[in-house]
């Protein structure tokens, strides 16, 4: 699909991200894949903290991977649990060693290195990585090469993070010390806003909405083209089979689309 280029504040208010924290800790059941009944039900996981695909508004989880993935199970034989949340490195170990949930929908991007370890689903979201400043500050890069003698901050686990090492530490730019990770992006969004740090690299739809709700502006994006999908625990091909379906289905009738507009607005 064509990524959203923008964010639409006025349709979206309730994005407020003030006094918005990381969501830590189950808050589901256990997976329980394969358990009997008419339909078997599978729990989800996501990491909230990342608007607007997963946060907590007023107590409640909402988003746009809350929105999709309940849509698309609501077209299979499954039906959908009680969500449960982690911090965003804890989801793939939730999925895999403790089965505490039975797909991820965290807008995690599909990788070889992900691919180890857990399957996924088609791709649902194509994205880049943004570098998020401090509006109207002093540092404003162009590029990678801008950052010698300043202090990034990403989430751990995520493609901003593998970003930062690769284009910064592992360069030499900036030393390891003067890279900070955080267990959400709501966190290093506000340690940059504090002067903390000066640059947050993130997904780009992500950096938009903090810079319609926060004092942080994009500097400049580096075009990676990932994708996101949902995360299953491999070899359980019934339920990946089943997701790729229930996502053609709601991309056919035009739900993912209404889903889309509701979290991104409309061009």
């Amino acid at each position: 699909m064509t990524r959203r280029t923008h964010t639409d504040v006025s349709r979206r208010t309730y994005l407020k991200l003030t006094g918005g924290s990381a969501a830590v800790g189950l808050t589901g059941v256990a997976g329980c894949l394969g358990d009997g009944g008419s339909a078997t039900t599978i729990t989800p996981g996501t990491a909230p903290g990342f608007p607007p695909f997963e946060m907590r508004q007023d107590g409640e989880l909402v988003g746009y991977d809350i929105d999709l993935l309940e849509a698309v199970v609501a077209e299979t034989d499954y039906e959908i649990g009680e969500w449960a949340t982690f911090e965003f490195e804890g989801l793939i170990p939730a999925l895999t060693q403790n089965e505490e949930i039975d797909v991820i929908a965290a807008a995690m991007t599909i990788n070889e290195e992900r691919r180890q370890t857990i399957a996924f689903s088609d791709p649902y979201w194509e994205s880049d990585q943004a570098i998020l400043v401090r509006e109207g500050g002093d540092f404003q890069p162009s590029g990678w090469s801008d950052f010698e003698g300043t202090r990034v901050g990403a989430q751990s686990g995520t493609t901003g993070a593998n970003q930062v090492e690769t284009n910064l530490v592992d360069e030499g730019i900036i030393s390891s010390d003067s890279f900070s990770t955080y267990g959400s992006y709501v966190l290093a969004v506000e340690d940059l806003a504090n002067g903390n740090i000066d640059a947050v690299v993130v997904d780009n739809p992500v950096a938009e909405t903090f810079a319609a709700n926060r004092d942080v502006t994009i500097a400049f994006v580096e075009e990676t083209g990932e994708q996101f999908g949902f995360g299953i625990r491999q070899n359980e091909s019934e339920l990946q089979s089943a997701l790729n379906d229930g996502l053609q289905t709601v991309r056919d009738d035009g739900t993912y689309q209404e889903i889309t507009n509701t979290w991104f607005g409309q061009e």
